[in-house]
Formats: C-alpha cells, structure tokens, sequence
C-alpha cells in the first residue's frame, strides 16, 4: 500500500481549486479565532458576572450580618442595664437580620466553600453566646462578673472570627477581580495575536496565491506574447494549477500546429514562386507562340489564299478554253476543284476570324447592344429577302462593355445560324428577349427552325463539329464556336435551353454596366416589336 505524494494532489489543484482551498483556509482561520475569541469574551464575561453577582453582594451581605450580630450584643447589653423591653428590639431585629444574610451569603458563596466555612464558623459562635449569655438574661436572670467576663470572650471571638471572614471575603473579592484582569488581559492579546495571524495569514496567503497562480499566468503571460511576436520557435511552459497547464498545453499544440503550418506555407510559397516563375516562362513561351500564330495567320490570309485564287482561275480558264473539248466527267472534277478551292478560302478566313476574338481587336468600352443587333441584321438584309425571316425584338436593348465589332459578329452568328436552320416549308421567325438578373443580363434568341437535340447540347459548341451534311446546310461548323469564344471573352456564359421545343432557344448572358450612384445596373424598361 502506498502513500499518495501530497505535492502531487496539490498540483492537481486548478485555479478554482486553489482559490478553494486558500479562501478555506482563510476561513479556517477565522472561524478557529472566533472560537477562541468567543471562549475568552464567554470567560471573561463569566468572572464579571461572578464578580458583580456574587463576590460584591456577598461581600455587603457579610457586612450586614455581621451588624446584625452586633447589633444582638448591643440591644443585650442596653436590656441587662435597664431592664427596658424597648432594648431588645435591636436585639430580635438583629436575629433576623443575621438569618435573613446568612441565607443570602449561602446563595452568592456556593462555589466558596471558605466563605461558607466562616459563616458557619460565626453562626456557630453567635448561637454558643446567645444560649449562655443572651438568653439567661431576657429570662431574667442575672449573670455573674463571671459571665459576664466569659460572655465578653466570646463576643470577643466573635469579633474575630468577623475579622477572618471579612478577611476571606476581601480575598475572594481580590481573586476574582484579579481573575477578570487577567482574563482581560488574556482577552486583549488575544485579538491582537489574531489581527496580526490574520494578516499574516492573508499575506501568506497572497503570496501563496501569486506564486501558485499568478506566476504561472505571468510566465504563460509572457511566453504567449514571445510567440505573438514572431517567435513561433519558442515553447510555451506548463506550470501551475492543472487547468493553467492544461490550457498551456493546449496553446502550446495550437503554436505546433500554427509553426508547422508556417513551414508549410513557406515551403508552399517556395514552391508557388518556382511555379510562378515556370509560369513566367511558359507566359513567355505562349507569347512566342502567339506571335508565330499571328505571323501563320497573316500567312494563312495572305499567302495561303493567293494559290488557292490562282487554282479557282485557272481551273475556271480551262473550263472557259477547253470546256468544249472535254466530256462530262471532265467538266464535273473541274467544277470540284474550283468549289473545293473556294471552300477551303471559306475555311481559311472563318479560322482566322476564330482565333482573332479577343486578340486582334481588345476594345472595351459601352455598346450599345440594339446597335449591334441592328447592324448584324443589315449585314444579314440578302439573307432576310430570300428566307422572308422577320424578329421580334425589344424596343430597347441594354448596354455592355465590350467590343462591338465583336458583339455584332455574336449577333450576326445567332440570327444567320436561326436563318439558315429553318424548316423546310415554314418561314423562319426569330424573337430575341432580355431580362435583368444577379448583376448580369441574360439573353434568349429563339427561332421556330429544326432545333438542336438535347444530346447534341454541347457539340454544338465545338469547332467544326455538324449535326447535318454540307448538301443539307452549308457552313464550315465554326459559328457557335465563335459566339461562346465572344461570350466568354466578355465574361459571360452561353447554353442550349434544351427544355424549349419547337424551334431552337440559344441563351447566353452578358455583365451589366454600373450606371447608378450606388454601382447598381440601370434597367431600362423593355417593350417588344416586330422586325
């Protein structure tokens, strides 16, 4: 069986429990002098009592029973001279004088036995000197010299035995005040001894505080300040009540956790400026290659194109010369050549208009967007007449910020492509509408054309990529490809509503212009027409 280390249990103490136990003790303390101050004022009133209750009174009492005694002798001697009855009125009031005191004495000086001792000393005398002396002489009879000289030895006994008890009584009086002097006394160094031990006991008590509590918190105090400056290195230490440690040791894991994060992010910011710089370099290189791509552009629009005119004309020249020389199967691979030559010019010119947007031209300023629709449809006006195809358009559409070269081809692409894609025996209509919403505007261009499948909702997007042979709809498959290019290059987003049927529905969505005090979009009220 092993003892437990009281050190041990105190360090198990937290702030609380130390507050606990020092406020405990301090009332401890209290209460212990309490006690003791409460024994001393209870002493002390005990013996004042004593004093004023029962030495005092016993002492007058005695005082009065001795008079009466006396006054016994003085009432006997004045009768045996005189013979007068009137003189032995002190004589019976004396009797009961001395009766009436010595029952008094027996009640104030229970707890003196010395005092009694006397009183019955006395009595026993008074009654020795009344049978044998008083007494004959009330009876009549006269006492001889002899007697009479033995009558005077005893009173005078009497007389000393009065002296003793007085003696005794002056004693007993003397003892008790001498008793409440020192009581006081006692009583007096006894409340300072406690004022003192309680401020003693309350500055040990404070220093006992600071260093089990106050210090470990200075020192936590102090750590938790090294380590907000900077110095994630230094360790926290755990001293002191156990939730003080405890909270330490917490701090401590969160300034592991917070120095290792910091190793982290710095070997994370050395490795982000390695990327940033691998990225500089490849931002180099794509600049490069854009450069070169630009240069193959400006070929492809100019060198690549004159072979192909020169193989459309002279094609078109041996046609023109020889046509009536060559049979039908001839005149046909002409007519190949010089529609493959002008296809391919078709091609070359819409791949470089696809990767000029957003690099050739970087205008950004406000557009009006029912300008750029109002140009896309006169560049469109030959389309129009041969289709019959009427828009229904609002009376006013928003402005952008943008480029509106680019935003009229986005128009153009949305509205030609509506056109073409119309319904065989059905004369195409279009209805473009607009509606604020989220800091942005979103667009809806919907014909009553063969429509998009919903499979086909995403490759329609995609460079090249046809739904329908070149028999049945020309093209090079580049335009929508082309609007979400002009889309997201002014930051906005284009999809297919596939939910819409009878027709296709094209919505896509532009950022509005800040135009109010407060940077909110200004939204104008929009009314539908006819085109």
């Amino acid at each position: 069986m092993t003892s437990e280390d009281p050190g041990r249990g105190l360090r198990g103490l937290t702030v609380q429990g130390w507050v606990g136990a020092i406020l405990g003790l301090m009332a401890l303390t209290v209460v212990g002098f309490g006690v003791l101050g409460a024994s001393l004022l209870s002493h002390s009133s005990d013996v004042t009592r004593k004093l004023v209750d029962e030495s005092a009174p016993a002492r007058t009492a005695i005082g009065r029973f001795q008079s009466g005694v006396l006054d016994q002798e003085t009432g006997i001697r004045g009768y045996q001279i005189s013979h007068d009855p009137q003189f032995l009125q002190p004589y019976t009031s004396g009797i009961a004088a001395e009766k009436l005191q010595a029952d008094r004495i027996r009640g104030y000086a229970a707890d003196e036995p010395t005092l009694l001792g006397d009183l019955a000393a006395v009595r026993t005398a008074v009654a020795q000197w009344r049978q044998s002396y008083a007494e004959p002489i009330i009876a009549g009879h006269t006492p001889s010299s002899a007697q009479v000289d033995t009558a005077k030895r005893e009173f005078d006994h009497i007389r000393a035995l009065f002296a003793v008890q007085s003696r005794h009584s002056d004693e007993v009086r003397a003892k008790d005040r001498d008793e409440l002097h020192r009581t006081e006394a006692r009583r007096d160094w006894a409340f300072a001894a406690m004022l003192a031990t309680f401020c003693l006991t309350g500055v040990a008590l404070t220093i006992l505080l600071h260093r089990t509590v106050g210090r470990p918190l200075d020192r936590l105090r102090m750590a938790s300040r090294r380590v907000a400056a900077g110095n994630f290195e230094h360790r926290l230490p755990a001293t002191g009540p156990a939730d003080i440690r405890e909270l330490a040791r917490d701090m401590e894991a969160m300034r592991e956790r917070i120095a290792g994060a910091l190793v982290a992010a710095e070997q994370q910011s050395k490795l982000l400026a390695s990327r940033t710089a691998d990225l500089d370099a490849q931002a180099g290189e794509l600049r490069r290659s854009n450069s070169e791509l630009e240069q193959f552009a400006y070929v492809a629009s100019h060198d690549l194109q004159e072979p192909l005119r020169k193989v459309a004309s002279f094609c078109q020249l041996i046609e023109k010369r020889y046509g009536d020389k060559l049979d039908e199967r001839g005149v046909q691979y002409i007519e190949f050549a010089v529609d493959g030559a002008k296809r391919m010019q078709v091609l070359i010119n819409d791949l470089l208009a696809f990767s000029r947007v957003g690099r050739l031209n970087d205008a950004h300023e406000t557009v009006d967007l029912g300008r750029s629709l109002t140009l896309a449809m006169t560049n469109l006006t030959a389309s129009f007449e041969e289709s019959g195809a009427t828009v229904s358009r609002p009376g006013e559409l928003p402005a952008v910020t943008g480029d509106p070269t680019l935003l009229s081809m986005l128009w153009q692409n949305l509205i030609g492509n509506a056109i073409k894609f119309r319904a065989p025996g059905r004369v195409p209509h279009i209805t473009v509408e607009v509606a604020p919403g989220g800091g942005e505007w979103e667009f809806c261009v919907t014909d009553n054309g063969i429509g998009i499948p919903p499979e086909f909702a995403d490759k329609v997007f995609v460079i090249f990529q046809r739904l329908h042979s070149r028999d049945a709809y020309g093209g090079t498959g580049i335009g929508l490809a082309m609007c979400k290019k002009i889309v997201e290059y002014h930051g906005g987003r284009i999809w297919i509503d596939t939910e819409h049927t009878g027709g296709a529905r094209i919505r896509f969505t532009l950022p509005a212009v800040a135009t109010g005090p407060d940077g909110a979009a200004e939204v104008p009220a929009l009314e539908g027409t006819s085109a």
